[in-house]
């Protein structure tokens, strides 16, 4: 019997190590070494499972084909969008999200509009909750088929007899190899499966998507290796008291990676959302003073996002609390030191609540300006006008700098009926019919706001 030992393994490299350290040695990742159970013959099982296919053959570059199997529709728009027209046959898909987002629910939607034979392996939940779920969802085909199983061997044995042409894999954290010593969940397993099941595509042409468990910051756990061997990853995101729901890809070998989809939890499911902006917008109230609208982009798509703000005095001399919803927290200090310095604004003394309403995160320096009119506008107990959008970056000097896509931002905005824009000064000429006012600094644009007077800030 081969001798167990102890190895400390990391879990964004993959490297072991004698005893556990702070800092991994091989990548230098703060606290990523974990404990495992590790026998000689893992390493070598990991290598077997690459002389199961055909070895590969070199060729001049100039002989080899760039004719590409083309992507084939999902039947769910805004997935589609995501991934730039659907699935590739032989492609790998990790997606990604917290429990309870809706993983389970957009796949089974996918397998249920997929035309051709499906297979679902359940490695978490039973056959019968599964059933119940694809019931409640209209899910019920001829063509998917259900496998609750955690063994790879079997996992794959069933491939070999149903031939899919789409296998879900729920979830790849919980599918074991009986030939790796190491729990499931555990590097070593994660690394082996998945090397093993993307192997397993690529040679049978299949499209696979593996479902992967996230960590608490949010990012995907196990080894960071599973998202190099996989050709796209996705991540579902959203909060769980909003129905909002967003799809993104960080990785996608077969197209951009700049692309959202949106969509709504309801109860017979996800439905995409064609026309978000309407949504984050809804249930606006006009006149209220911490109210702006921002129009963003994300990927190709402009959206127009409410962005809140509320201040409040400090007493006592407790030191001011700041706290942001939807923005970078970092970013609404930064932006609060701008207004304090460059506008004149006394900032320090309150407490600044800053949010973007949905649940939505906005990461693009396009919605500095608004957050800051927003906070002014709080401040100062003034509303903004009803039908004004403000969209540009702030710099430390307190210039308003140009963004993307102006003209793409202001077509939304008129869409949506507003008829007034504050936007940078060299932003590009617009073929909308909105009144447009062009600022140069950040006291310009409180002054075109009418949240302060003519004369200096």
């Amino acid at each position: 019997m081969a001798k167990l030992r102890l190895v400390h393994r990391c879990t964004e490299c993959g490297a072991s190590h004698p005893k556990w350290a702070g800092r991994c040695p091989a990548c230098s990742a703060w606290n990523s070494l974990v404990e495992e159970i590790e026998a000689p013959d893992d390493i070598s099982t990991l290598a077997a499972g690459m002389s199961l296919f055909p070895a590969g053959v070199a060729r001049p570059i100039g002989e080899i084909s760039t004719d590409l199997s083309g992507p084939r529709p999902s039947g769910i728009s805004e997935l589609d969008r995501v991934l730039g027209g659907g699935f590739v046959p032989g492609s790998v898909t990790l997606l990604g999200g917290e429990p309870g987002i809706g993983k389970s629910t957009l796949l089974l939607q996918l397998l249920a509009g997929w035309p051709g034979r499906t297979l679902y392996v359940s490695a978490e939940e039973s056959a019968q909750q599964v059933r119940l779920r694809a019931g409640r969802l209209d899910a019920v085909r001829p063509n998917l088929w259900l496998l609750p199983e955690t063994s790879l061997p079997n996992i794959v044995a069933a491939i070999d007899e149903l031939k899919p042409e789409l296998v879900i894999i729920d979830s790849i954290q919980t599918v074991a190899d009986p030939d790796l010593s190491s729990a499931p969940g555990s590097v070593v397993q994660v690394r082996g499966c998945a090397h093993r099941l993307v192997q397993e595509a690529k040679h049978r042409g299949v499209t696979m998507v593996l479902v992967g468990h996230v960590t608490k910051e949010g990012g995907l756990a196990g080894p960071r290796v599973l998202e190099h061997v996989v050709d796209t990853v996705l991540s579902f995101e959203g909060e769980r008291h909003h129905a909002l729901r967003l799809l993104r890809a960080s990785k996608h070998r077969f197209g951009p990676t700049s692309e959202l989809g949106l969509f709504e939890m309801a109860d017979a499911g996800l439905i995409p959302v064609p026309d978000p902006s309407q949504l984050f917008l809804a249930d606006r109230r006009t006149g209220v003073p911490g109210s702006a609208v921002v129009p963003t982009i994300e990927g190709q798509r402009p959206l127009l996002v409410e962005v809140q703000a509320l201040t409040n005095p400090v007493s006592g001399g407790a030191p001011p609390r700041r706290s942001a919803q939807g923005v970078d927290p970092g970013r609404l200090a930064m932006l609060l030191a701008v207004l304090e310095r460059r506008a004149r604004l006394s900032v320090s003394a309150h407490e600044v609540y800053a949010s973007v309403v949905g649940g939505v995160k906005l990461t693009e320096p396009g919605v500095d300006l608004s957050l800051c009119l927003a906070v002014a506008s709080a401040m100062m107990n003034r509303p903004l006008a009803s039908d004004l959008v403000a969209c540009g970056e702030v710099g430390l000097a307190g210039e308003i700098r140009q963004v993307s896509q102006t003209q793409r931002r202001l077509n939304e905005a008129s869409r949506l009926g507003f008829a007034k824009a504050i936007v940078p000064a060299n932003a590009p000429d617009s073929a909308s019919n909105m009144r447009i006012t062009r600022v140069s600094t950040l006291a310009e644009a409180l002054r075109a706001a009418g949240l302060i007077g003519e004369g200096p800030a």
